[in-house]
């Protein structure tokens, strides 16, 4: 009971310094409008105008901090990290933070999850990679994002590598589809590098695509699940439909636009395709990469699905994609220069509190959308705020699957191992390959469970990080300071410190340190969304 009071006298006190109802302090917000201060922002603001959709107030420092540390390595800022920024007076603050952020160890975590996603690294039914394979496979890409790997090679080497699963990482992409006929295979390209869902297109171009992939062999090895996949320029000769058109003069391979390929005698096609599809002048490539970027640290692609790029689905600022484009091929695919243009931009700064025009502006980038935290995200940030672990199982019996107790939740290979936690809240399966496939929906269980549950209960209560607080010989300000700065990346305001004055001099006698703040801040929508 003591815990629902105080849950609901801070909601009452931070929705209304959060200027949800327009008072004078507003600690999601800064006194800061928004000015145009690169192309992106020309390009938003100017679409704005056009449509007379007023655009949201700059964030705030504190806002700034805490949104940008999870949109860019999926982690929550220390306390001390908090301090130190909303001290720091340098103009260029923000920028040097993401400069700083884009270089760190948990970047390549964060988006080596993200990609994980979308290439089905699992070890399991029905992407039955196995362990070995996934662990060489995740691997790859952590060092692939870490090194920043040009994101053309990314996908060249993903396309034509050749060998064993266990020491060429990269021939896991195409024993992560579920079946292995060439169509299928070539749905799975398109959708990852093209953003082409297979419905999207008639059989007729599916097929001429397929055969791009109709000589790719398995062969097993006499080690355990080991497998190699390679070229087979013999496969499927005779009355194949590949060799009965070569035979004829004729090209069976047609490229997604329509254009037939022509292949050197004991060429790989998968090589050709690569050559296309990497190409500056493929109309698929860059733009669906640009177009993920930004819906990745925007919440909504510019296309909207960002995996369903069709002639009927167009962007809602063709001019802003176009820039994103050439940006990328300027900068030879670098996708971290993306990421600096977006987090720098003012466009990502807005505030989440629209600026008067409610939800209208949202295709258009008119403020920043709430989104609630990733189930790893949210599970992360938990044991930080706690000072506690998570425990991770998986049907696969170790030395496979051991997961030390320290292992963050964004850090995960394999999406076979698992936790109730990332259930509940939304984890993919990595069954598919779809942005879709990630359910960040809040259900009334996810509720239920971060409100009552044991397994929350437990941390709060015995997390050795609260527990420290508690017992230092900080003065009770600092302490709701500190705590503060550690769930909520700031400091509370007035109106929030005379809530929990008012909660622990209650009538009953002052309160001794509890739980019962940290709860209700963890359940809290600040707490649970990005904003």
């Amino acid at each position: 009971m003591k815990n629902v009071l105080i849950y609901g006298v801070l909601l009452t006190a931070t929705a209304g310094a959060a200027g949800w109802a327009r008072e004078p302090v507003r600690p999601f917000e800064s006194s800061a409008a928004a000015e145009p201060q690169g192309t992106i922002d020309e390009l938003v603001l100017g679409r704005l105008r056009r449509l007379g959709i007023a655009p949201a107030p700059i964030c705030s420092d504190a806002v700034f901090l805490r949104r940008v540390s999870l949109d860019a390595i999926g982690t929550l800022p220390t306390a001390a990290e908090a301090r130190a920024f909303l001290a720091d007076r340098d103009p260029d603050k923000r920028g040097r933070l993401v400069d700083r952020l884009l270089v760190r160890d948990e970047f390549a975590d964060y988006w080596a999850m993200k990609w994980c996603d979308l290439l089905r690294v699992k070890s399991e039914f029905p992407v039955n990679l196995w362990p070995n394979a996934v662990q060489a496979y995740h691997h790859w890409i952590r060092t692939a994002v870490k090194e920043n790997m040009p994101y053309d090679r990314f996908a060249r080497e993903l396309l034509t590598s050749n060998g064993s699963n266990f020491r060429v990482p990269q021939v896991n992409f195409y024993r992560a589809v579920q079946s292995r006929e060439p169509v299928s295979l070539a749905q799975a390209v398109a959708l990852t590098f093209m953003g082409v869902h297979a419905e999207s297109w008639p059989k007729e171009r599916w097929a001429g695509m397929a055969g791009f992939f109709a000589q790719l062999g398995y062969k097993s090895t006499l080690e355990w699940k080991e497998e190699i996949v390679f070229f087979d320029p013999d496969k499927g000769q005779g009355d194949s439909p590949i060799f009965v058109a070569r035979k004829l003069g004729q090209s069976p391979l047609l490229f997604p636009d329509g254009t037939p390929a022509r292949l050197a005698p004991g060429q790989d096609p998968r090589a050709a395709l690569a050559d296309w599809l990497i190409s500056a002048k493929n109309p698929w490539f860059a733009r669906n990469i640009a177009n993920r970027v930004w819906s990745w640290l925007l919440g909504r692609g510019i296309i909207h699905e960002p995996d369903d790029i069709r002639p009927d689905n167009p962007p809602s600022n063709p001019e802003l994609l176009a820039l994103l484009e050439r940006e990328l091929l300027a900068a030879h695919y670098d996708l971290k220069h993306l990421f600096r243009l977006i987090l720098k931009s003012q466009t990502y700064q807005f505030s989440s509190i629209p600026g008067g025009e409610g939800d209208r502006g949202a295709a258009d980038f008119a403020h920043y959308p709430l989104r609630r935290l990733d189930a790893e995200v949210l599970i992360d940030a938990i044991c930080q705020v706690t000072g506690t672990t998570e425990q991770y199982t998986s049907a696969i019996p170790e030395p496979f699957t051991f997961i030390p107790q320290s292992q963050r939740a964004i850090a995960l290979a394999d999406g076979s191992i698992t936790s109730p936690f990332l259930e509940m809240f939304g984890r993919p399966a990595r069954d598919t390959g779809l942005e879709s496939e990630r359910n960040n929906r809040p259900t009334a269980a996810q509720r239920l469970h971060l409100l009552n549950s044991n397994h929350i209960q437990r941390k709060l209560q015995q997390g050795p990080k609260l527990r420290a607080l508690w017992q230092s010989d900080l003065k009770p300000r600092e302490k709701m300071d500190e705590l503060y700065l550690t769930v909520l990346s700031r400091f509370p305001t007035d109106e929030e410190r005379k809530a929990v004055w008012t909660y622990n001099n209650a009538e009953q006698g002052k309160r001794k340190p509890d739980g019962s703040l940290v709860w209700a801040l963890i359940n809290s929508t600040e707490f649970l969304y990005r904003h």
